[in-house]
C-alpha cells in the first residue's frame, strides 16, 4: 500500500526534455514536458509529497553555443548564470505543463519552481582537475586559443572535436533547503536544484560566490534529498532496471540491492562512470544519510517503481 504523505525528490534526465536527434526549440521541450508530467501527476493525485529535480545537460550546452556565436554583440554569461537560466526556463516548463495535465485530471495544486545555489568546496579536488565537457566543439587550432586567450581547459572528445571541461564538484549543501521543506509541507509541488544545481562557495562571512562548474544531477539530487529529509530518492532514466555483468556472460537485471552489494557491485566496476555510476552512487549516498530507499527506474514507471513494482530499489 502508498504511503500518501511520503515526500519523494524525483530525478529527471535533461534528456527527457531535450531528446536525442532534436534540435532543442522551446516547443519541443514543452511536448516532452508534457509526457514527462503525465507520470508525475500520477504520483502527486496517490498522495505523494513531490519535489521535482531535473538535468539540463543539453539546455546548458546550447546557451553556451549561443554565448560562444553572439560574443562579439552581447556579453557571454558566465556557466553559472547560464545553469541559473535553465533553471528558470525549465522550471516554467514543467510548472506549466503538469499544472495542465492535473487540471485535466481534476487535481488543483500549486507548483513553485526554486532557483536553488548548491554550496561546493573551493578546494574540492575537481577544481584541479576539470573533467566534465561542456559546450560547442573546436578545432584543435580554435581550442589551442581558447586555452591561451581564456585559460580554459580543453580536451579531445572522442573524434568529434575539442570541447571545454569544467569542474564537476560534489555537493555539499543546498542553501534554500529550509525554503524547500517549508513548501513541500504546505503541500507544494517542488522543482528544485535543477542541473545539479547553482555551483557557489561561501567565505567565513557566509557569503556566496558563484563559480564555473556543473554538479552531477544525481548527487545533488541525492544531496536534497538528505536535507530535506525525503523518504525516497527517485531516479528516472531511460533503462528500466539497473544491470550488472552488462553485455558480457551472466548479465543480469536487479529488482533489488542491498547498500552492501551495491558498493560491492560499484568496486567491481559494474556501473560506468558517464551512464549508472553517479545514480548507484547517489543512492548510496541517499541511504547512508538516513534515507530510507532509492529507486533507479524508467520514467513511464514512476509510480509502478514507487510500489515495488518495476525498477531496481536500493536498500538498508
Amino acid at each position: 500500500m502508498e504511503n500518501k504523505m511520503q515526500t519523494v525528490v524525483l530525478a529527471l534526465g535533461g534528456n527527457a526534455i531535450t531528446r536525442v536527434g532534436e534540435r532543442g526549440t522551446f516547443p519541443e521541450q514543452l511536448k516532452n514536458i508534457a509526457k514527462v508530467a503525465e507520470s508525475i501527476a500520477e504520483l502527486v493525485i496517490a498522495g505523494y509529497r513531490v519535489l521535482i529535480t531535473h538535468g539540463n545537460g543539453p539546455q546548458v550546452g546550447n546557451l553556451l553555443i549561443k554565448n560562444e556565436l553572439a560574443k562579439d554583440v552581447v556579453p557571454p554569461m558566465p556557466l553559472d548564470v547560464c545553469v541559473a537560466n535553465t533553471q528558470g526556463s525549465l522550471g516554467y516548463g514543467i510548472q506549466q505543463q503538469l499544472r495542465n495535465v492535473l487540471l485535466e485530471k481534476g487535481c488543483e495544486k500549486e507548483i513553485v519552481t526554486f532557483v536553488t545555489q548548491v554550496v561546493v568546496d573551493p578546494h574540492d579536488p575537481a577544481f584541479y582537475n576539470p573533467t566534465k565537457p561542456v559546450g560547442p566543439f573546436y578545432t584543435a587550432e580554435e581550442a589551442r586559443q581558447m586555452e591561451k586567450t581564456r585559460g580554459y581547459r580543453m580536451v579531445e572528445d572522442s573524434g568529434r572535436g575539442w570541447r571545454r571541461v569544467v569542474p564537476s564538484p560534489r555537493p555539499l549543501a543546498i542553501v534554500e533547503r529550509k525554503a524547500i521543506r517549508k513548501a513541500l509541507e504546505e503541500g507544494f509541488v517542488v522543482i528544485a536544484a535543477g542541473g545539479g544545481g547553482i555551483p557557489v562557495v561561501q567565505d567565513e562571512k557566509g557569503h556566496l560566490k558563484g563559480v564555473e562548474g556543473v554538479i552531477d544531477k544525481d548527487l545533488a539530487a541525492a544531496r536534497l534529498a538528505s536535507d530535506i529529509g525525503a523518504d525516497v530518492l527517485l531516479m528516472l532514466t531511460s533503462v528500466r532496471k539497473v544491470i550488472i555483468n552488462f553485455g558480457r556472460p551472466g548479465q543480469k537485471e536487479l529488482d533489488c540491492m542491498t547498500v552492501e552489494e551495491a558498493k560491492r557491485y560499484f568496486k567491481e566496476g559494474h556501473f560506468p562512470p558517464g551512464s549508472m555510476g553517479p545514480k548507484v552512487e547517489a543512492a548510496i549516498t541517499f541511504l547512508e544519510q538516513g534515507g530510507q530507499k532509492a529507486i533507479i527506474g524508467l520514467l513511464e514507471e514512476a509510480r509502478e517503481a514507487l510500489q515495488g513494482q518495476a525498477g531496481t530499489a536500493i536498500v538498508h
